[in-house]
Parts: structure tokens; C-alpha cells; sequence
């Protein structure tokens, strides 16, 4: 309420106190700095905020019954922006899902996906949804491809939705396939304007898996939404079951789970770990001669390689002794 971060930092060193409160003119209380708000600004300094300083917060949605009551709680706590969060994202089912969301909150952004041609990216813009998510089959806990036969490879679902999101002037992001900081670089490269990575921080202390000791080495749990865990529970509406209601976890036998549960290595800290991510894309840009994301779509070349070219491209003819902090063997 017109005090700059600066003066507030002063004011608290000045009087060697941890709390400011805030005030209007009216003598009302409108907030509180701490300190540790001061030094979160002063780390994080790239954090997706508000007007008001708050970290920006989107939520998912599935298209069921619920989504009436559970989009207005939502917007009841001010979410930034709702996610219509299934499967197979080029269905009626979420298409009148966005429709209605847009009735409801047409200022709100919405997200939706999953899709992985160019048709599905127009219906859902033509629905209204601002951000599409592209990819099927392309995770490392999914079976999708397998069980449903069902997909299509990665980067050319990205190439060719990008295109159409660029046509219509909407954002896409690259969902899945993700192994390495260059799997980050290929997709943007492709056309993503960003890339949702699972896998990749599910070994993360931050990461909510229940951390586990195998054969001396630490692990934390990690399984797809399409898993049987995961279906016995609220996912199964994502993957539009026909047992996607009533009393899952007395149906398991009737499942069809498109997806697994298993463990991978744990890696340490977020920060640290998005560090290395973030040094492998800038080191990729700098390969191709790109400053920015536009640069490296215009710039990059695609080329395709042998079963032989890719066993090339990872350490070998050596035995690894020291894992590097943004390399494992086979992406474990």
C-alpha cells in the first residue's frame, strides 16, 4: 500500500524487526511483509507473480459432473487459471467443458489438451481455449501407444500443432517425451512455447512420491495418471472410463489403466536441478546461434538419425564411474 520493497527493507533493518504490517489510509490492515518476503523477491526474482505479489496458481478441471461446483470454488480463491486436464483432449466432452468455463469466466485462462494433430488444436481454440497441450503416449509411466494403440510420436505431434497454434495466434506446450535438457531444446525448436515435464522432477525432493531405498540407492515413487493407483482414485475421469464414477477402488478388476507405477532416482533439489535444465537449453541456443525462442525455431535444422547415430550421441565405449548431475545412463 504504497511502500516500495527498498523502504520496507530498511524500515525492518532500521527497528530490527521481521514484520511490517500494512495500512491504508484509513488505519485498515491490508498485509505484512516478513522478512523472508524481501529475501524470496530478492532470490527469486523471475517468479511468476500477480499484481499483488502472489505466486500465480492454475488448477485442473476434468469434465465430469463436478465441474460446475468445483470451477466456482476455484474462482472463489482466485485461481489465475484452470487447466481442462484429460487424456484425449479432442472430444465432445472437452469441448463443451471449455465452452462452459468460458460462460462462466470468459476472462479466465484455459489450458487443454491432450492432443497431437492439427485438427484437435483448431476444435479446441475454436472452443475458446487459450493454451493447447500437446502429446499422447509420449510420457515415461505411459502405455497409451501400447494398450489403446493410440499416439503419435513426440516432436512431429509437436511440429505440426505448433504450426496450427501459430496459425491461430495460441501458445502450445510440449507434454512428455522429455528425458534430457536437449529433449528441451528440440521441442521448443519444434514450434513449443514450452515444454511440462514429469519424470524429470518426480526424483526431486520437492516432488510428492514417498522417498525409498533400493539396493542402497535412494528412489522416490512415481506413477502416471493413467496407472492403476492413480485410476482408483480421482484420475479415472481423465481417462473417460466407463467406470469413471461410484465406487472405483471396488472396481479394479474392471480398470484399464494406460499407464504404470515405479520409482526413479532421486536427484536432490529443485533449484539446483532446474539449474542444470536451464544451462543445457542455453548451452543448445547457443549451438544453433539463437539470443532468443524465435531465433532458435528459425535457425534450427532437424536430422535424421540411425539407431547407430543415437547410440552415439550418449557416452560410450567407456564405463561411467561418476554420474554428472544433469546425465544418467538410459535417463534413469
Amino acid at each position: 500500500v504504497g511502500t516500495s520493497l527498498e523502504e520496507a527493507k530498511a524500515i525492518l533493518h532500521r527497528y530490527r524487526i521481521e514484520k511490517l504490517p500494512l495500512i491504508d489510509d484509513e488505519g485498515n490492515l491490508r498485509g505484512l511483509i516478513t522478512y523472508k518476503d524481501i529475501l524470496k523477491k530478492l532470490d527469486f526474482p523471475n517468479a511468476a507473480t500477480d499484481g499483488r505479489g502472489r505466486l500465480l496458481v492454475g488448477a485442473a478441471v476434468g469434465v465430469g459432473q463436478e465441474l460446475d461446483d468445483r470451477l466456482e470454488m476455484l474462482l472463489d480463491v482466485g485461481v489465475d487459471a484452470v487447466a481442462v486436464d484429460t487424456a484425449h483432449g479432442h472430444s465432445a466432452g472437452v469441448l463443451l467443458a471449455i465452452r462452459r468455463i468460458k460462460m462462466i469466466a470468459p476472462d479466465l485462462p484455459v489450458l487443454a489438451g491432450n492432443v497431437v494433430t492439427a485438427e484437435g488444436v483448431d476444435a479446441l481454440v475454436d472452443a475458446g481455449a487459450d493454451v493447447i497441450k500437446i502429446g499422447v503416449g509420449a510420457g515415461s509411466i505411459c502405455t497409451t501407444r501400447i494398450v489403446a494403440g493410440s499416439g503419435v510420436p513426440q516432436i512431429t505431434a509437436v511440429a505440426e500443432c505448433a504450426a496450427a497454434g501459430a496459425a491461430r495466434g495460441v501458445p502450445v506446450i510440449a507434454d512428455g517425451g522429455i528425458k534430457y535438457s536437449g529433449d528441451i531444446v528440440k521441442a521448443l525448436a519444434a514450434g513449443a512455447n514450452a515444454v511440462m515435464l514429469g519424470s524429470l522432477l518426480a526424483g526431486l525432493e520437492e516432488a510428492p512420491g514417498e522417498l525409498v531405498i533400493y539396493e542402497g540407492r535412494r528412489f522416490k515413487e512415481y506413477r502416471g495418471m493413467g496407472s492403476m493407483g492413480a485410476m482408483k482414485g480421482r484420475a479415472a475421469d481423465r481417462y473417460a472410463t466407463a467406470q469413471s464414477s461410484g465406487d472405483r477402488a471396488g472396481m479394479v478388476g474392471k480398470l484399464v489403466p494406460e499407464g504404470i507405477e515405479g520409482q526413479v532416482p532421486f536427484k536432490g533439489s529443485l533449484s539446483d536441478y532446474v539449474y542444470q535444465l536451464m544451462g543445457g537449453l542455453r548451452s543448445g541456443m547457443g549451438y544453433v546461434g539463437a539470443a532468443d525462442l524465435a531465433e532458435l525455431r528459425a535457425k534450427a535444422r532437424f536430422t535424421r538419425i540411425t539407431g547407430a547415430g543415437l547410440l552415439e550421441s550418449h557416452p560410450h565405449s567407456v564405463l561411467i564411474t561418476k554420474e554428472a548431475p544433469n546425465y544418467q545412463v538410459n535417463g534413469r
